[in-house]
């Protein structure tokens, strides 16, 4: 896990090696100044030796000096790498993101993922800039001072022999209990964001529903459940600090009552106790900082094994190392196909589909609601990958294709519609970064989205909100079926993309894409009968498997579940014209 976050420090290890560097510097001269204090007592001050106090004392004015620029210097470059470690930590991650599949983001769920790319990195980026230096000064200055200490007299240093085991074993004791602990405080804190996230989403519900109160409610539920867990580790964490304190006070005492008896019978200098008094100090201070970065680290490490995690996540979809560069046509053939969510393993969502369409072809889909048909249409460009069976474009199973390939002459618009802050030319070029403006107008005017575009101030240029919510629902998806003609696909995909399309403009958009796209392959998944009734196939879905296919006319005398769709249907239109 270490050399796996480690590796992401990059153009930053030359910060944290000059970082270590400086913090060992600055903790030899820390060292050396409680022995230069024991001269100018002994040797200056005792003896009344002036030369001997200005001489120390100014060496002692320029180390000091030195060591705060030192400090200073370490410090600098400790913020330098743990800021860039961060930065390139963030940029794995958003990186390997990129590359999951929907049942890889299934899996983590988009909230955790966010977390773990903001919270979670930031505590790994104080404990990064708390290892630079302290975790480096605290062990160097612990030796050093034992070291010093022992020169002075070595019987002082069994005062710290018997203390330290001790410590330790009560900040291992504290670790075991409360690392479990932050392991789930993370996991409240995915909630807590999943909660969030949806309320803002979608606030316009809320509001419209008046359910502010509930809302609240829920958010504050999960915020206490955050609240007692991280209590419960502080509670923990806060017998730290005083067992540190205590310890110093015991050692000073023991240190003060054996060092008065040394003077007194005169095998210690009153120097050398005042050094012993600073070493001590240097030491505690030293276990202390210790205890510090053992705390940080208990919280950081929850977030190295979540932040790991994503990094070490593979893609279940992947290439083939001969994989297809090129696609000739739209056919597309499914043969025998099931398919389960990972998260679901054990149930089929599909089962045993089979059926074909010739270049050109559209290919209506309805059903009811859950029986797959999101599902089935996703299928095509591996967007999740069947479970058992095979799909075939141009005569060939689609895993044999390189995804870039295969997606970039699919083009879809998924069941929720998705725009991203910046113009809407912008949005558009989506479909193709190195289209005109001449050929976004056109995608426009086929998907009837170029008159309303023209009449905003700005036109291509209007600034789109991200999510697309400064426009109508219908704008929406009209923009969303203009940006995915821009590609020029040889299969395009509509995923119930014109529901909030009147039935006019649907009908205009069904007729363009007969007319001026006969070489693609148009699926239409749609709720509307009048969306697929001129398809060439319409497929019916029922709980995952093909009720039956066909033409319009076929299926309104062979398929009950059609009829019955089409007649709750015409049967409303009808009753609606009369009124």
């Amino acid at each position: 896990m270490i050399k796996k976050l480690l590796s992401c420090l990059g153009e930053y290890k030359k910060a944290t090696a000059l970082s270590m560097v400086f913090v060992i510097f600055e903790s030899f001269i820390e060292i050396l100044i409680p022995t230069l204090m024991a001269i100018l007592i002994d040797e200056g001050i005792s003896q009344n030796e002036t030369s001997i106090v200005w001489q120390i004392g100014s060496l002692l004015i320029l180390l000091a000096i030195l060591g705060l620029f030192i400090g200073a210097l370490s410090g600098r470059y400790a913020a330098i790498a743990s800021a860039g470690f961060a930065k390139n930590l963030r940029k794995t991650l958003f990186f390997n993101v990129q590359t999951f599949s929907f049942s890889n983001i299934d899996k983590f769920t988009a909230p955790s993922l966010i977390t773990r790319m903001t919270t979670d990195v930031t505590n790994l980026q104080n404990a990064y800039q708390m290892l630079v230096r302290i975790m480096i000064k605290s062990p160097v200055q612990f030796t050093f001072a034992i070291i010093m200490s022992a020169l002075i007299n070595p019987n002082m240093v069994l005062i710290f022999v018997v203390v330290a085991p001790f410590l330790a074993g009560t900040l291992i004791f504290i670790g075991r209990k409360v690392h479990p602990i932050f392991e789930r405080v993370f996991r409240s804190y995915d909630h807590l964001n999943n909660i969030v996230q949806e309320n803002l989403h979608g606030i316009r519900v809320v509001k419209a529903y008046v359910r502010q109160a509930f809302e609240i409610n829920k958010f504050q539920n999960i915020s206490q459940v955050v609240y007692k867990r991280f209590t419960k580790a502080e509670k923990l964490l806060a017998f730290n600090q005083p067992l540190m304190q205590s310890t110093a006070y015991i050692c000073i005492l023991l240190i003060s009552w054996v060092g008065a008896h040394l003077i007194v019978s005169q095998t210690m200098t009153t120097g050398e106790l005042s050094s012993l008094f600073v070493y001590t100090f240097q030491i505690l201070i030293s276990l202390n900082m210790f205890s510090m970065v053992f705390v940080m680290f208990l919280i950081s490490r929850a977030s190295a094994e979540r932040v790991v995690a994503v990094m070490d996540e593979e893609s279940d979809l992947k290439n083939n190392q001969l994989a297809l560069k090129t696609i000739s046509d739209g056919r597309v053939c499914f043969e025998h196909v099931f398919f389960q969510y990972p998260t679901k393993l054990g149930q089929d969502v599909l089962k045993d589909v089979t059926f074909s369409a010739k270049t050109g072809e559209t290919i209506g889909i309805v059903g009811g609601t859950g029986s797959a048909k999101t599902t089935l249409v996703q299928l095509i460009p591996r967007l999740y990958d069947v479970t058992k069976g095979k799909i075939e474009i141009a005569g060939r199973n689609v895993q044999d294709y390189d995804m870039d390939t295969l997606r970039k002459i699919i083009g879809v618009v998924l069941q929720n519609n998705v725009l991203f802050s910046g113009t809407i030319l912008e949005n558009m070029r989506w479909g193709n970064p190195t289209a005109t403006l001449e050929e976004v107008r056109e995608a426009c005017i086929m998907a009837q989205a170029d008159e309303f575009i023209q009449e905003l101030p700005d036109g291509y240029k209007s600034h789109i909100e991200q999510g697309g919510t400064n426009v109508s629902g219908g704008q929406r998806q009209r923009l969303c079926i203009a940006r995915a003609l821009l590609k020029n696909p040889k299969i395009l995909i509509l995923d119930d993309s014109t529901s909030a399309v009147d039935t006019k403009t649907e009908s205009k958009i069904l007729e363009t894409f007969r007319t001026k796209m006969p070489l693609t392959t148009k699926f239409i998944v749609a709720q509307r009968i009048t969306s697929v009734q001129d398809a060439d196939k319409i497929i019916v879905l029922d709980n995952g498997q093909i009720n039956d296919i066909g033409p319009h006319e076929k299926l309104l005398q062979t398929s009950a579940i059609y009829q019955e769709i089409y007649q709750a249907q015409t049967k409303g239109f009808g009753e609606a014209n009369a009124k």
